[in-house]
């Protein structure tokens, strides 16, 4: 069992910027990819960028140049540094990796943009 635990939500204006962090814990034997994926309101989840344990990085072409995916190995953490904030970047955020072919996924964590 892997847990995760998204923070750093909150309430920001447009144009600000917050960082979320995930942590990682439980029986973790190898985690390659870690992802950012977000749901607002009335809408389906989509994913938002994607970084590998050797730190390549993937984004969504609506967060590209905006928001930035890291990730600490050694403290099985992955965060987001999310700058120019808009207001349709207002959603719920979650953390998900993938071991051993099973899904994980945070409790997620509330960002909401005022314009």
């Amino acid at each position: 069992q892997v847990q995760l635990v998204e923070s750093g939500g909150g309430l920001v204006q447009a144009g600000g910027s917050l960082r979320l962090s995930c942590a990682a814990s439980g029986s973790i034997f190898s985690i390659n990819y870690m992802h950012w994926y977000r749901q607002a309101p009335g809408k389906q989840r989509e994913w938002v960028a994607t970084i590998t344990s050797g730190g390549s990085t993937n984004y969504a072409d609506s967060v590209k140049g905006r928001f930035t995916i890291s990730r600490d190995n050694t403290m099985n953490t992955v965060y987001l540094q999310m700058n120019s904030l808009k207001p349709e970047d207002t959603a719920v955020y979650y953390c998900n990796v993938v071991q051993l072919a099973r899904p994980y996924w945070g409790q997620g964590t509330q960002v909401t943009v005022s314009s």
